[in-house]
């Protein structure tokens, strides 16, 4: 399973951990387009990921990602997005959620224009209705905090980059590849799970 100790005890540890290390922003790319996506957490300890619907031209096309999008100027805070984001792409209401931080913010490759990630963590009560729009959403997954912490599935897959080949981290489930920034933001709260922060 990748842990030793009970599964009711992984979110206290996030939360504890958000709490005496709340995530971080990042101060180099102040005023850079601002973007937030929910890690909802339900209570059997499973995260709610999406797969994009894909479209030509869109460099996010049928990636695996968390619910959440970029920060509308109607929005009265990037935490306000993503729970916008979360209504309107997968239907789950966070507004009764337990909203319990911030991870650490992530911010997209070395592309123009950057874009900068607030990923804000939600513990819903309840086992939520996911309802996607297909205009945005292909598809949706629960994977456990278990298999998230776990070594299946991890390792590194070749990417064309910039004219160039690199290798990437990588988390494959189901058929599902997790990698780039939601890997990024999985790694951190794994590691907030784990009691490293």
């Amino acid at each position: 399973m990748g842990f030793d100790y009970p599964l009711t005890m992984l979110t206290d540890r996030i939360a504890a951990s958000l709490d005496a290390r709340p995530g971080r922003q990042d101060p180099r790319f102040v005023g850079a387009r601002q973007a937030a996506v929910a890690v909802i957490i339900r209570p059997d300890h499973g995260v709610l990921f999406i797969r994009r619907a894909e479209y030509e031209g869109d460099p996010w096309s049928g990636h695996i990602a968390l619910p959440g999008g970029r920060v509308d100027p109607e929005d009265l805070s990037p935490e306000a997005a993503a729970q916008r984001e979360a209504l309107e792409e997968v239907g789950v209401d966070l507004a009764g959620a337990r909203l319990i931080g911030m991870l650490d913010q992530v911010v997209s490759p070395d592309l123009a224009p950057r874009i900068v990630v607030s990923p804000y963590v939600y513990l819903v009560e309840n086992d939520p209705t996911v309802k996607c729009d297909p205009t945005e959403v292909a598809d949706f997954f629960w994977f456990g905090l278990d298999r998230l912490m776990g070594s299946a599935g991890r390792g590194k897959f070749s990417l064309s980059f910039q004219g160039r080949v690199v290798d990437l981290p990588r988390l494959d489930l189901d058929g599902a590849r997790i990698w780039g920034m939601t890997l990024r933001v999985v790694d951190d709260l794994v590691g907030r799970a784990r009691g490293k922060w």
